[in-house]
């Protein structure tokens, strides 16, 4: 073949790889599935992991996208119109949510328990949790404590700031107060000894390696936390996030809520 034949040939070739290319592009973005779930802090770690282990499982080329904060927080991103195909938050969230017509109603699951813990700096002596009079007396004691701050929708924070008042506490405790805006920050505080006590659900304590969870709050000031799942009425990926769904009641997600200190209800499927 002369030269012009060459040139000519691959330029054929070039405009067929090029056509072949513009063909697939549609195709794998389609493949690609993004879910995007907003979740509370207590069980983003779990969750997380049922993702990964979703994504594994499917076959498919599913990406998730995590939006982590507090219940309030996320409540208010979807009230103002920010997109989410899954919301995993506290039972009261969800009531709000679904009095909006922001979630499927039908979708709806209970998923976990959470109890709000007390950590300590790994290494540190634990303070006596076992009734509202030693809790109380221990913070009293403490030099700082740290909470999410009730400002950013932390259910954990609103709750325990209202437990200083009814204690009686609540100026004597002020100035020792650390806020942050999520339970994690809480206990990364307590492991950089930026506040001896961190007050937090167990599940966002217990991760963070530097922090010990000392124990839960005694059982007549506990607040017991239900945590729950929906699809939104607003979800792009609705048929995919309701697969996922399914994994969060499932058998192989009770041990990765077990390992953080929450106590599945979901019944397995």
């Amino acid at each position: 073949m002369n030269g012009e034949g060459d040139k000519l040939m691959r330029k054929v070739l070039g405009g067929c790889v090029s056509f072949v290319t513009l063909m697939l592009v549609p195709v794998l973005a389609f493949a690609q599935t993004e879910i995007r779930v907003f979740v509370g802090g207590a069980v983003t770690e779990p969750v997380k992991e049922a993702g990964a282990a979703f994504t594994r499982g499917s076959g498919k080329g599913n990406t998730f996208v995590y939006v982590s904060d507090t219940t309030g927080a996320l409540q208010k991103r979807l009230v103002a119109g920010e997109k989410a195909d899954l919301v995993v938050l506290a039972g009261p969230g969800m009531d709000a949510l679904q009095k909006q017509n922001l979630v499927v109603a039908a979708s709806r699951v209970d998923l976990a328990r959470a109890l709000i813990g007390v950590a300590v700096r790994a290494g540190a002596p634990s303070p006596d949790l076992s009734t509202p009079d030693t809790f109380k007396a221990a913070l009293l004691k403490a030099r700082s404590v740290s909470y999410v701050n009730p400002a950013v929708g932390g259910t954990s924070g609103t709750y325990f700031e209202g437990l200083l008042q009814r204690m009686g506490i609540a100026d004597a405790m002020k100035p020792k107060i650390v806020y942050r805006t999520q339970g994690s920050e809480v206990a990364d505080a307590v492991a950089k000894g930026e506040a001896e006590l961190g007050i937090s659900f167990t599940s966002e304590l217990q991760p963070d390696r530097g922090v010990k969870v000392a124990g839960t709050l005694p059982a007549a000031i506990q607040l017991p936390t239900i945590y729950v799942a929906a699809i939104t009425t607003a979800a792009g990926s609705g048929d995919t996030a309701r697969a996922f769904l399914r994994t969060l009641t499932g058998p192989e997600w009770r041990a990765a809520l077990t390992k953080v200190g929450l106590e599945p209800l979901a019944a397995t499927r």
